[in-house]
């Protein structure tokens, strides 16, 4: 449903809105297929370089200003240097990588791909899924904590699949959309009266109402304050760096946010894709920038919120023809949070070997880790779901340890 509609309507029901300080879950979406072969750096594998020979990015360099090489990780993996915003947050321990993520699916289609990954299903049961969005299932199977009209909000201007059959839901762009639209053109006359409405003796929807109202009050008193981020938080002035600011002023403001979601697209690099600079490091600026002002941002509620970045899956372990790379397999997730055990990368190394057998032609990175096994154990790690058997039907995920005891 739209913000202020959605909003509305779960104001007229008397949905409870009460406040929480419990833990945010915020997924990133790179949305056409993000080439984490270039952000992860393989160097320590040779096959690497011989493979990519345009777009490969340089193996890091001790004690080097050198610019465009790799920012090293450990003595296999390093960062393309355009994450150089992140190195500090994997360094302290609140960044974590998962390498050989990935699904079944075998379409090389984005939006299969993207619609399997956000229902939460294996490729077979998508066509007949009837039970809407991993996130979806995951808010309605959750109990002990109150709903608001902001439990789960998408950045952008439309619900996501992966929220879909969310009990609440809404879309919006920025807090100023959250207005009640008032004949007088004074939404706070509007607010008074329902707040006489319902502080009013009303039976059962006496209470869930006034907390609504609460809620209400509280956005627009936040809708009428000029926003500065703290902490010297610097977000990219763009729609990503704009939605990271506004999940991050929905978090601090306590209006009872438990999901965010937003998305970050570009990333389909079938042509000059670029090394160090040029297309795709474009957009890695623009992400790690982007999370690098929200971890900054939110430092005194980082054991509260974790962030989620995940595709559809990656690219072929070798350049095509045209200085890019084509669509592939297997990818690597980041994973963001006081919950975390960071500073490393869990899971398999990238096989490049060019004559293993791939069920999606030559060249895509092996799955080892099936993505539902992450967001599994976020989700009961993390968010304390006890039914993970209703969130991911006829799964069994496997035990990874990105979550810490």
């Amino acid at each position: 449903m739209s913000s202020r509609r959605g909003f509305l309507r779960q104001l007229a029901l008397g949905r409870p809105a009460a406040a929480t300080h419990e833990h945010t879950l915020v997924c990133v979406f790179l949305r056409g297929g993000a080439d984490t072969l270039n952000m992860v750096v393989p160097y320590g594998d040779d096959r690497y370089y011989q493979l990519r020979p345009t777009i490969a990015i340089s193996a890091p360099v001790a004690n080097s200003a050198n610019k465009d090489a790799a920012l090293k990780l450990d003595d296999f993996y390093a960062f393309h240097p355009k994450l150089r915003p992140l190195l500090p947050l994997y360094q302290e321990g609140r960044l974590a990588i998962v390498q050989a993520v990935g699904s079944d699916n075998t379409s090389g289609s984005h939006f299969e791909a993207q619609d399997q990954m956000e229902h939460g299903e294996a490729q077979a049961r998508v066509a007949n899924s009837s039970g809407g969005g991993w996130l979806g299932r995951h808010l309605r199977t959750r109990t002990g904590r109150e709903l608001t009209p902001l439990s789960a909000v998408a950045i952008g201007p439309t619900i996501p699949e992966s929220l879909r059959g969310a009990p609440t839901a809404s879309a919006l762009h920025s807090l100023a959309e959250l207005q009640i639209q008032a004949p007088t053109q004074d939404a706070r006359a509007v607010t008074a009266a329902l707040a006489a409405l319902y502080g009013a003796e009303v039976g059962l929807l006496s209470q869930p109402g006034r907390s609504t109202l609460e809620l209400l009050q509280r956005v627009e008193s936040l809708r009428g304050q000029r926003y500065a981020p703290e902490n010297g938080a610097e977000y990219p002035d763009e729609e990503f760096g704009n939605g990271l600011r506004e999940v991050a002023r929905l978090i601090k403001a306590g209006v009872g946010l438990e999901v965010a979601c937003l998305d970050l697209g570009g990333w389909d690099t079938h042509f000059f894709q670029g090394a160090s600079d040029g297309l795709q490091a474009a957009q890695i600026a623009l992400l790690a920038r982007g999370l690098a002002a929200f971890d900054a941002e939110l430092q005194a509620v980082r054991a509260r919120v974790t962030v989620l970045v995940m595709t559809e899956f990656g690219r072929r372990i070798y350049e095509n023809g045209s200085l890019g790379t084509d669509h592939g397999r297997g990818f690597a997730l980041l994973a963001l949070g006081g919950c975390i055990q960071g500073g490393q990368v869990f899971g398999e190394k990238p096989s490049l070997t060019a004559d293993d057998e791939f069920l999606l032609g030559p060249g895509g990175l092996a799955v080892h880790c099936d993505y539902r096994a992450v967001l599994a154990e976020i989700l009961s790690g993390v968010l304390n779901n006890q039914q993970l058997g209703q969130v991911f039907p006829n799964f069994q995920p496997q035990a990874i340890g990105l979550v810490k005891v």
